[in-house]
Protein backbone atom coordinates (compact mmCIF):
# COMPACT_ATOMS: atom_id res chain seq x y z
CA UNK A 1 0.00 0.00 0.00
CA UNK A 2 1.10 3.07 -1.16
CA UNK A 3 2.35 6.09 1.68
CA UNK A 4 -0.51 8.10 0.21
CA UNK A 5 -3.00 5.57 2.02
CA UNK A 6 -2.01 6.72 5.33
CA UNK A 7 -1.39 10.48 4.82
CA UNK A 8 -4.46 11.34 2.56
CA UNK A 9 -5.93 15.19 2.12
CA UNK A 10 -7.43 16.26 4.80
CA UNK A 11 -10.49 16.76 2.81
CA UNK A 12 -10.74 13.40 2.13
CA UNK A 13 -14.35 12.42 1.83
CA UNK A 14 -15.14 8.54 2.20
CA UNK A 15 -18.43 8.65 0.28
CA UNK A 16 -20.69 6.72 2.92
CA UNK A 17 -24.03 7.48 3.96
CA UNK A 18 -23.12 6.17 7.56
CA UNK A 19 -22.28 9.31 9.95
CA UNK A 20 -19.61 9.41 12.27
CA UNK A 21 -20.93 9.82 15.80
CA UNK A 22 -18.94 12.90 16.92
CA UNK A 23 -21.50 14.56 14.12
CA UNK A 24 -24.77 13.22 15.25
CA UNK A 25 -26.65 15.43 17.67
CA UNK A 26 -27.40 14.49 21.25
CA UNK A 27 -31.07 13.49 20.63
CA UNK A 28 -29.79 11.04 18.31
CA UNK A 29 -27.07 9.53 20.62
CA UNK A 30 -26.59 6.10 20.61
CA UNK A 31 -27.37 3.47 23.03
CA UNK A 32 -24.95 1.20 21.53
CA UNK A 33 -20.59 1.82 20.60
CA UNK A 34 -19.71 -0.54 18.13
CA UNK A 35 -15.59 -0.89 18.38
CA UNK A 36 -13.00 -2.72 16.22
CA UNK A 37 -10.08 -3.57 18.00
CA UNK A 38 -6.89 -3.39 16.24
CA UNK A 39 -3.60 -4.97 17.90
CA UNK A 40 -5.22 -7.46 20.30
CA UNK A 41 -2.44 -9.41 21.99
CA UNK A 42 -0.67 -8.53 25.47
CA UNK A 43 -1.64 -4.58 26.33
CA UNK A 44 -3.93 -5.11 23.29
CA UNK A 45 -5.87 -7.81 24.86
CA UNK A 46 -6.25 -5.87 28.18
CA UNK A 47 -7.65 -2.88 26.28
CA UNK A 48 -9.90 -4.96 24.15
CA UNK A 49 -11.29 -6.67 27.52
CA UNK A 50 -11.38 -2.45 29.40
CA UNK A 51 -13.42 -1.27 26.75
CA UNK A 52 -15.67 -4.32 26.42
CA UNK A 53 -16.53 -4.08 30.43
CA UNK A 54 -18.78 -0.59 29.32
CA UNK A 55 -22.50 -1.98 28.89
CA UNK A 56 -22.85 -0.38 26.06
CA UNK A 57 -19.95 -1.38 23.54
CA UNK A 58 -20.67 -4.36 21.18
CA UNK A 59 -17.22 -5.68 19.99
CA UNK A 60 -17.98 -5.94 16.14
CA UNK A 61 -14.19 -7.19 14.79
CA UNK A 62 -10.76 -8.05 15.71
CA UNK A 63 -7.42 -7.92 14.41
CA UNK A 64 -4.20 -8.91 15.16
CA UNK A 65 -1.25 -9.76 12.69
CA UNK A 66 -0.46 -12.85 15.24
CA UNK A 67 -3.03 -15.73 14.88
CA UNK A 68 -2.34 -17.05 18.48
CA UNK A 69 -3.80 -13.45 19.71
CA UNK A 70 -6.77 -13.37 17.47
CA UNK A 71 -8.01 -16.71 18.17
CA UNK A 72 -7.51 -15.80 22.14
CA UNK A 73 -9.42 -12.41 21.78
CA UNK A 74 -11.90 -14.27 19.59
CA UNK A 75 -13.04 -16.89 21.99
CA UNK A 76 -13.85 -13.68 24.29
CA UNK A 77 -16.19 -12.21 21.36
CA UNK A 78 -16.89 -15.20 19.29
CA UNK A 79 -19.64 -12.88 17.27
CA UNK A 80 -16.73 -10.45 15.96
CA UNK A 81 -15.07 -10.50 12.47
CA UNK A 82 -11.92 -11.23 12.70
CA UNK A 83 -8.98 -9.84 10.43
CA UNK A 84 -5.34 -10.03 10.09
CA UNK A 85 -4.76 -6.82 8.22
CA UNK A 86 -6.88 -3.63 9.00
CA UNK A 87 -6.53 -2.61 5.87
CA UNK A 88 -9.57 -4.73 4.49
CA UNK A 89 -10.94 -4.36 8.11
CA UNK A 90 -12.19 -0.98 6.60
CA UNK A 91 -12.64 -1.57 2.92
CA UNK A 92 -15.13 -4.54 4.42
CA UNK A 93 -17.05 -2.91 7.24
CA UNK A 94 -16.06 0.56 7.65
CA UNK A 95 -20.40 1.39 7.94
CA UNK A 96 -20.50 -1.31 10.64
CA UNK A 97 -18.07 -0.07 13.38
CA UNK A 98 -18.07 3.69 15.54
CA UNK A 99 -14.84 3.27 17.22
CA UNK A 100 -11.44 2.01 16.46
CA UNK A 101 -8.79 0.88 19.10
CA UNK A 102 -5.07 0.88 18.25
CA UNK A 103 -3.12 -1.11 20.13
CA UNK A 104 -0.32 -2.07 18.43
CA UNK A 105 3.66 -1.81 18.78
CA UNK A 106 4.51 2.18 18.25
CA UNK A 107 5.66 2.35 14.62
CA UNK A 108 1.63 1.27 13.27
CA UNK A 109 -0.18 3.58 15.20
CA UNK A 110 0.03 6.74 13.13
CA UNK A 111 -1.22 4.30 10.35
CA UNK A 112 -3.60 2.69 11.41
CA UNK A 113 -5.44 5.66 13.59
CA UNK A 114 -4.83 7.80 10.21
CA UNK A 115 -6.77 5.70 8.39
CA UNK A 116 -9.38 5.01 10.65
CA UNK A 117 -10.06 9.12 11.43
CA UNK A 118 -10.28 9.14 6.94
CA UNK A 119 -12.90 6.71 7.53
CA UNK A 120 -14.50 9.37 10.11
CA UNK A 121 -14.41 6.88 13.28
CA UNK A 122 -13.67 7.83 16.75
CA UNK A 123 -10.07 6.42 17.79
CA UNK A 124 -8.36 5.17 21.00
CA UNK A 125 -4.40 4.63 20.60
CA UNK A 126 -2.26 3.87 23.08
CA UNK A 127 0.72 5.66 23.96
CA UNK A 128 2.96 6.73 22.71
CA UNK A 129 0.57 8.53 20.13
CA UNK A 130 3.10 8.24 17.62
CA UNK A 131 6.55 6.73 16.27
CA UNK A 132 7.51 10.38 14.74
CA UNK A 133 6.36 13.86 15.54
CA UNK A 134 5.31 14.29 11.74
CA UNK A 135 2.66 11.82 12.78
CA UNK A 136 1.49 13.00 16.05
CA UNK A 137 1.31 16.52 14.14
CA UNK A 138 -0.89 14.75 11.76
CA UNK A 139 -2.77 12.98 13.85
CA UNK A 140 -3.78 16.14 16.00
CA UNK A 141 -4.64 17.87 12.77
CA UNK A 142 -6.75 15.58 11.36
CA UNK A 143 -8.46 14.77 14.32
CA UNK A 144 -9.05 18.38 15.32
CA UNK A 145 -10.33 19.28 11.95
CA UNK A 146 -12.81 16.56 11.29
CA UNK A 147 -14.07 17.02 14.91
CA UNK A 148 -13.55 13.76 15.77
CA UNK A 149 -13.29 11.96 19.60
CA UNK A 150 -10.08 10.78 20.52
CA UNK A 151 -8.16 9.29 23.50
CA UNK A 152 -4.68 8.66 24.04
CA UNK A 153 -4.32 5.05 25.99
CA UNK A 154 -2.31 6.64 29.58
CA UNK A 155 -5.22 5.03 31.77
CA UNK A 156 -3.24 6.32 34.94
CA UNK A 157 -4.47 9.88 33.97
CA UNK A 158 -8.22 9.39 35.06
CA UNK A 159 -6.29 7.78 38.31
CA UNK A 160 -6.68 9.21 42.00
CA UNK A 161 -3.44 10.19 42.68
CA UNK A 162 -2.73 11.70 39.60
CA UNK A 163 -5.68 13.94 39.06
CA UNK A 164 -4.88 15.02 43.10
CA UNK A 165 -1.36 16.22 41.80
CA UNK A 166 -2.70 18.41 39.53
CA UNK A 167 -4.76 20.43 41.87
CA UNK A 168 -1.76 20.33 44.49
CA UNK A 169 0.05 21.71 41.87
CA UNK A 170 -2.31 24.34 40.84
CA UNK A 171 -3.42 24.82 43.74
CA UNK A 172 0.42 26.17 45.08
CA UNK A 173 1.11 23.15 47.56
CA UNK A 174 4.79 24.32 47.10
CA UNK A 175 4.32 27.71 44.91
CA UNK A 176 5.74 27.48 41.54
CA UNK A 177 7.74 25.39 40.06
CA UNK A 178 11.04 25.28 39.04
CA UNK A 179 12.65 21.77 38.07
CA UNK A 180 10.65 18.50 37.17
CA UNK A 181 13.04 15.56 37.98
CA UNK A 182 10.97 12.29 36.32
CA UNK A 183 12.55 8.97 36.11
CA UNK A 184 11.82 5.00 35.09
CA UNK A 185 14.56 2.32 36.25
CA UNK A 186 13.19 0.19 33.22
CA UNK A 187 15.64 -0.43 30.55
CA UNK A 188 14.09 -0.56 27.15
CA UNK A 189 16.95 -0.05 25.70
CA UNK A 190 19.68 -2.35 23.92
CA UNK A 191 23.20 -1.76 23.35
CA UNK A 192 23.96 -4.47 21.40
CA UNK A 193 24.34 -4.76 17.62
CA UNK A 194 21.47 -6.11 15.31
CA UNK A 195 21.08 -9.48 14.94
CA UNK A 196 22.53 -11.46 12.00
CA UNK A 197 21.03 -13.82 9.56
CA UNK A 198 17.34 -14.92 9.93
CA UNK A 199 15.19 -17.35 11.50
CA UNK A 200 11.99 -19.08 10.37
CA UNK A 201 8.56 -16.95 10.76
CA UNK A 202 6.32 -18.44 12.97
CA UNK A 203 3.09 -20.06 11.26
CA UNK A 204 0.87 -17.99 13.24
CA UNK A 205 2.88 -14.65 12.76
CA UNK A 206 2.28 -12.28 8.93
CA UNK A 207 5.68 -10.73 9.41
CA UNK A 208 5.32 -8.76 6.43
CA UNK A 209 2.15 -7.14 8.25
CA UNK A 210 3.63 -6.86 11.50
CA UNK A 211 6.59 -5.21 9.88
CA UNK A 212 4.51 -2.48 8.53
CA UNK A 213 5.08 0.59 6.92
CA UNK A 214 8.80 0.39 8.86
CA UNK A 215 11.85 -1.11 6.58
CA UNK A 216 11.80 -4.66 5.39
CA UNK A 217 13.77 -6.74 8.04
CA UNK A 218 14.53 -10.64 8.41
CA UNK A 219 12.74 -11.82 11.44
CA UNK A 220 15.07 -13.03 14.11
CA UNK A 221 13.49 -15.38 16.83
CA UNK A 222 13.45 -12.63 20.33
CA UNK A 223 14.11 -9.32 18.61
CA UNK A 224 11.29 -8.42 17.53
CA UNK A 225 7.97 -9.50 18.32
CA UNK A 226 5.98 -10.00 20.67
CA UNK A 227 7.38 -8.02 23.17
CA UNK A 228 11.56 -6.83 22.44
CA UNK A 229 10.20 -4.38 19.75
CA UNK A 230 10.50 -1.13 22.47
CA UNK A 231 14.44 -1.72 22.32
CA UNK A 232 14.45 -0.33 18.61
CA UNK A 233 14.60 2.50 16.30
CA UNK A 234 12.54 0.98 14.03
CA UNK A 235 9.63 -0.01 15.83
CA UNK A 236 9.25 1.80 19.79
CA UNK A 237 9.99 4.35 21.22
CA UNK A 238 12.18 2.65 24.43
CA UNK A 239 11.79 3.36 28.01
CA UNK A 240 11.12 7.00 27.38
CA UNK A 241 8.33 6.27 24.86
CA UNK A 242 7.10 3.99 27.13
CA UNK A 243 6.73 4.69 30.93
CA UNK A 244 7.76 7.84 30.16
CA UNK A 245 4.32 8.57 28.78
CA UNK A 246 2.86 8.15 32.19
CA UNK A 247 4.89 9.89 34.20
CA UNK A 248 5.53 12.62 32.33
CA UNK A 249 1.98 13.20 32.03
CA UNK A 250 1.21 14.28 35.30
CA UNK A 251 3.64 17.31 35.30
CA UNK A 252 3.35 18.02 31.91
CA UNK A 253 -0.68 18.19 32.13
CA UNK A 254 -0.25 19.93 35.62
CA UNK A 255 2.20 22.80 34.97
CA UNK A 256 0.38 22.95 31.34
CA UNK A 257 3.86 22.79 29.47
CA UNK A 258 3.76 23.46 25.12
CA UNK A 259 6.56 21.21 23.71
CA UNK A 260 9.92 22.30 24.82
CA UNK A 261 12.59 24.70 23.29
CA UNK A 262 15.95 22.91 23.80
CA UNK A 263 16.64 18.86 24.55
CA UNK A 264 19.96 17.37 24.99
CA UNK A 265 20.73 13.51 25.66
CA UNK A 266 23.58 12.04 27.97
CA UNK A 267 23.55 8.91 26.57
CA UNK A 268 26.05 6.49 24.58
CA UNK A 269 26.37 6.83 20.88
CA UNK A 270 24.16 5.43 18.43
CA UNK A 271 23.76 2.48 17.19
CA UNK A 272 21.21 2.88 14.41
CA UNK A 273 19.30 -0.10 15.65
CA UNK A 274 18.78 -0.32 19.20
CA UNK A 275 17.95 2.69 22.00
CA UNK A 276 20.43 3.66 24.95
CA UNK A 277 20.26 1.38 28.12
CA UNK A 278 20.55 4.94 29.69
CA UNK A 279 19.34 8.20 29.15
CA UNK A 280 19.30 11.23 30.77
CA UNK A 281 17.63 13.72 29.20
CA UNK A 282 17.13 17.32 29.97
CA UNK A 283 14.74 19.90 28.64
CA UNK A 284 13.85 23.19 28.57
CA UNK A 285 10.51 24.99 28.36
CA UNK A 286 8.66 28.37 28.24
CA UNK A 287 7.30 29.30 31.70
CA UNK A 288 3.73 28.94 32.01
CA UNK A 289 1.62 30.32 35.53
CA UNK A 290 2.90 27.19 37.24
CA UNK A 291 6.60 27.34 36.89
CA UNK A 292 9.19 29.83 37.15
CA UNK A 293 10.92 31.72 33.71
CA UNK A 294 13.80 29.08 34.22
CA UNK A 295 12.16 26.27 34.65
CA UNK A 296 14.01 23.23 33.63
CA UNK A 297 12.76 18.98 33.44
CA UNK A 298 15.48 15.75 33.41
CA UNK A 299 14.46 12.33 32.96
CA UNK A 300 16.51 9.50 34.24
CA UNK A 301 16.03 6.28 32.50
CA UNK A 302 17.64 2.48 33.29
CA UNK A 303 18.80 0.30 35.99
CA UNK A 304 20.60 2.48 37.62
CA UNK A 305 18.12 4.85 38.40
CA UNK A 306 18.16 8.80 39.17
CA UNK A 307 21.26 10.79 40.43
CA UNK A 308 20.65 11.27 44.05
CA UNK A 309 20.93 14.80 44.50
CA UNK A 310 19.62 17.20 47.05
CA UNK A 311 16.54 17.46 44.97
CA UNK A 312 15.98 13.55 45.29
CA UNK A 313 16.65 12.73 48.89
CA UNK A 314 13.65 11.62 51.34
CA UNK A 315 13.31 12.49 54.89
CA UNK A 316 13.51 9.09 57.35
CA UNK A 317 15.67 7.50 54.94
CA UNK A 318 12.97 6.53 52.99
CA UNK A 319 13.79 4.99 49.93
CA UNK A 320 13.56 6.64 46.27
CA UNK A 321 10.38 4.79 44.00
CA UNK A 322 11.45 2.99 41.05
CA UNK A 323 9.79 5.28 38.98
CA UNK A 324 7.98 8.41 39.65
CA UNK A 325 8.45 12.49 39.48
CA UNK A 326 9.73 14.69 41.82
CA UNK A 327 8.12 18.81 41.51
CA UNK A 328 10.66 20.89 43.26
CA UNK A 329 9.45 24.29 44.20
CA UNK A 330 10.81 27.76 44.05
CA UNK A 331 10.18 28.16 47.81
CA UNK A 332 12.11 25.03 48.55
CA UNK A 333 9.18 22.87 49.23
CA UNK A 334 8.81 19.66 46.78
CA UNK A 335 5.83 17.14 45.60
CA UNK A 336 6.94 13.88 45.31
CA UNK A 337 4.59 11.63 43.20
CA UNK A 338 5.83 7.93 42.98
CA UNK A 339 4.23 5.59 39.99
CA UNK A 340 2.07 4.54 41.00
CA UNK A 341 -1.06 3.81 43.21
CA UNK A 342 0.35 5.85 46.02
CA UNK A 343 -0.63 9.30 46.95
CA UNK A 344 1.78 12.82 46.15
CA UNK A 345 4.14 13.15 49.67
CA UNK A 346 4.77 16.87 50.42
CA UNK A 347 8.08 17.22 51.68
CA UNK A 348 9.65 21.03 53.73
CA UNK A 349 13.06 21.04 54.41
CA UNK A 350 13.85 17.73 55.39
CA UNK A 351 10.42 16.25 56.93
CA UNK A 352 6.97 14.88 55.02
CA UNK A 353 4.05 16.64 55.73
CA UNK A 354 0.37 16.83 56.01
CA UNK A 355 -2.04 18.26 53.63
CA UNK A 356 -5.70 18.73 54.04
CA UNK A 357 -7.26 17.34 50.63
CA UNK A 358 -10.01 19.69 51.05
CA UNK A 359 -8.53 22.91 50.66
CA UNK A 360 -7.51 21.76 47.37
CA UNK A 361 -10.67 20.27 46.37
CA UNK A 362 -13.20 21.91 48.32
CA UNK A 363 -16.05 20.56 46.02
CA UNK A 364 -14.50 17.04 46.37
CA UNK A 365 -14.96 16.52 42.74
CA UNK A 366 -12.02 13.85 43.63
CA UNK A 367 -14.27 11.69 45.49
CA UNK A 368 -12.48 9.38 48.35
CA UNK A 369 -9.07 8.30 47.23
CA UNK A 370 -9.13 5.06 45.26
CA UNK A 371 -6.14 2.07 46.46
CA UNK A 372 -7.40 -0.06 43.78
CA UNK A 373 -6.03 -0.36 40.36
CA UNK A 374 -8.84 -2.82 38.92
CA UNK A 375 -11.34 0.05 39.64
CA UNK A 376 -8.89 2.53 38.27
CA UNK A 377 -8.25 1.07 35.04
CA UNK A 378 -11.23 1.47 33.27
CA UNK A 379 -12.23 4.75 34.32
CA UNK A 380 -10.09 6.06 30.94
CA UNK A 381 -11.37 3.80 28.53
CA UNK A 382 -15.01 4.29 29.69
CA UNK A 383 -14.42 7.66 29.70
CA UNK A 384 -13.86 7.28 26.03
CA UNK A 385 -16.70 5.25 25.10
CA UNK A 386 -19.03 7.84 27.31
CA UNK A 387 -17.83 10.75 25.13
CA UNK A 388 -18.94 8.61 21.97
CA UNK A 389 -21.86 8.13 23.24
CA UNK A 390 -22.14 11.97 23.87
CA UNK A 391 -21.82 11.61 27.64
CA UNK A 392 -18.56 12.74 29.05
CA UNK A 393 -15.94 14.63 27.47
CA UNK A 394 -12.03 12.86 27.00
CA UNK A 395 -9.05 13.97 28.66
CA UNK A 396 -6.57 12.72 26.96
CA UNK A 397 -7.93 13.63 23.27
CA UNK A 398 -5.18 14.14 20.78
CA UNK A 399 -5.31 17.61 20.72
CA UNK A 400 -3.40 16.87 24.05
CA UNK A 401 -1.53 13.84 23.59
CA UNK A 402 0.21 14.87 20.06
CA UNK A 403 1.99 17.72 22.10
CA UNK A 404 2.88 15.35 25.22
CA UNK A 405 4.02 12.39 22.53
CA UNK A 406 5.91 15.50 20.93
CA UNK A 407 7.97 16.33 23.50
CA UNK A 408 8.43 12.80 24.54
CA UNK A 409 9.63 11.84 21.19
CA UNK A 410 12.31 14.77 21.16
CA UNK A 411 14.12 13.56 24.14
CA UNK A 412 14.02 9.88 21.83
CA UNK A 413 15.55 12.20 18.89
CA UNK A 414 18.43 13.85 21.27
CA UNK A 415 19.70 10.23 21.93
CA UNK A 416 20.84 10.46 18.59
CA UNK A 417 23.47 13.36 19.08
CA UNK A 418 24.31 12.30 22.79
CA UNK A 419 25.79 15.15 24.45
CA UNK A 420 24.53 18.06 22.00
CA UNK A 421 21.76 20.10 22.83
CA UNK A 422 19.16 20.56 20.20
CA UNK A 423 17.45 24.03 19.48
CA UNK A 424 13.95 23.20 18.56
CA UNK A 425 11.09 25.49 17.01
CA UNK A 426 7.92 24.25 17.43
CA UNK A 427 6.33 26.64 15.26
CA UNK A 428 7.92 25.35 12.35
CA UNK A 429 8.32 22.02 14.00
CA UNK A 430 12.40 22.04 12.87
CA UNK A 431 15.47 21.89 15.02
CA UNK A 432 18.03 24.41 13.93
CA UNK A 433 20.92 21.36 13.67
CA UNK A 434 19.71 20.53 10.51
CA UNK A 435 20.89 16.81 10.89
CA UNK A 436 18.12 16.19 13.27
CA UNK A 437 15.36 17.59 11.21
CA UNK A 438 15.65 13.79 9.11
CA UNK A 439 14.28 11.75 12.39
CA UNK A 440 10.93 13.76 12.71
CA UNK A 441 9.08 11.61 10.30
CA UNK A 442 9.87 8.33 8.75
CA UNK A 443 9.95 6.74 5.77
CA UNK A 444 7.07 4.36 4.87
CA UNK A 445 7.36 1.11 3.14
CA UNK A 446 5.00 -0.15 0.98
CA UNK A 447 3.74 -3.85 2.30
Amino acid sequence: MEKRTFLKSLSLSIGASFLPISTWSCASQPTQLRTAHIGVGNMGFEDLKAIASHPQVVVTALCDVDQNHLEAAHALFPKAKIYKDYRVLFKEIADQIDAVVVSTPDHTHAPASLLAMENNKAVYCQKPLTHYVAESRQMRQVANEKGLITQMGIQVHSFYDYKLATLLIQGGVIGKVSKVIAWSNKNWGFDGPAPEGADPVPEHLDWNLWTGTSQERSYKEGYYHPQNWRKLLDYGCATLGDMGVHIFDTPYNALQLDVPNTISNTCRPATGFGYPERNVVHYTFDGTAYTTDDFEWLWYDGIDGPEITEDLELPDNATLPGQGAMFIGENGKRLLLPHFMQLPKLIEGNEFKDYNIVDFDPQNTLGEPVRDYSGESPKHYHQFVDSCLGNAACSAPFDYAARLTETILLGVIAGRFPNQVLHYDKEQSAFVEEAANEYLKGHYRNF
